[in-house]
């Protein structure tokens, strides 16, 4: 399908630019290269780890077409014969458990029937949720989206609430940021500004991030603060093996295991019942994993 191929080319050369800038912000680690192959397609995963800032990461690029299979079909609803997609998806992990994860993929996926539509976001997992790093996120995020709609951030906000919560734990798994998906061309928003979305989007990914680091990364930290990053890297597994979507689809549709799964820190733990102290940071940022929360005016409520 010619429109999922030439946005394939357009998100590929944005994965080299995207590496490029984050290895400048880590300062140390370098991205590595596995280009992969399968009868539906390949693509191009690039991991850092080790990093002076980023502990591990990935940026992948995958574009595959292949038969919609029944199941497929049961996933997305829709019937067709074939099917191609391309996007790109990314996790980083810091070393410091005062700088955040972030998470971002945009994609693109079409069908046989004439059906395509977009899908994707930007969202911020603090292990310590400060209010002016949030704030600043989120007022990005909503710069970007306000440029091609003004209800693309309130709409895509609570869309990200609502995605990123872990049920069973009643908590966000951060402090949210956008999310969509079928987001279809329309007269008012042709095909060729929701391509320019995406890219706007990826394109500033590794800028907001470069700036979370610089903010965070070079804090001094204890060991308490180390075991409390790595139990909220569990609940990160957590969300990401049982409710995420993007994870679901890519083992169903037969894709790169190891790329899907790049997404899991270098380490994460689990203690039993673990209640932090009252008053405390972690006890705070606890009581901020709400849905609903207003970040863009977090710090003159």
């Amino acid at each position: 399908m010619k429109e999922t191929a030439r946005i394939a080319e357009l998100y590929s050369e944005l994965q080299e630019k995207m590496c490029a800038r984050l290895e400048q912000a880590d300062g140390k680690a370098t991205f590595s290269r596995d280009a992969w192959k399968k009868n539906i397609g390949g693509g191009m995963t690039r991991v850092i780890a080790g990093g002076n800032k980023i502990a591990k990461g990935a940026i992948n690029f995958s574009h595959v077409e292949g038969t919609y299979s029944a199941q497929m079909e049961k996933l997305l609803g829709e019937k067709a014969s074939a099917y191609a997609a391309t996007g790109i998806s990314s996790i980083l992990h810091p070393v410091n458990p005062h700088a955040p994860i972030i998470h971002m993929n945009v994609r693109h996926f079409s069908l046989d029937n004439g059906v395509q539509w977009f899908g994707g976001g930007i969202d911020l997992t603090p292990h310590y949720i400060d209010k002016a790093g949030a704030q600043l996120f989120h007022r990005k995020l909503k710069e970007i989206c306000d440029h091609y709609s003004p209800s693309f951030y309130p709409d895509y906000k609570k869309w990200a609430d609502d995605y990123f919560f872990i049920p069973h734990r009643d908590e966000t798994r951060g402090v949210g940021g956008i999310f969509f998906d079928r987001l279809k061309p329309t007269k008012e928003i042709p095909l060729e500004k929701l391509i320019q979305f995406t890219v706007d989007l990826a394109s500033a990914y590794p800028e907001m991030y470069a700036g979370q680091l610089a903010r965070y990364a070079d804090k001094p930290f204890t060991e308490r603060e180390e075991k409390w990053q790595r139990m909220r890297r569990g609940r990160y597994v957590e969300f990401n093996l049982v409710y995420d979507r993007g994870t679901k689809f890519g083992l169903a549709s037969g894709g790169n295991t190891e790329s899907i799964l790049v997404s899991m820190p270098p380490e994460a733990v689990w203690e039993y019942n673990y209640t932090p102290e009252p008053g405390s940071r972690e006890a705070e940022t606890l009581s901020l994993l709400k849905k609903d929360m207003d970040w863009i005016n977090c710090l003159t409520d």
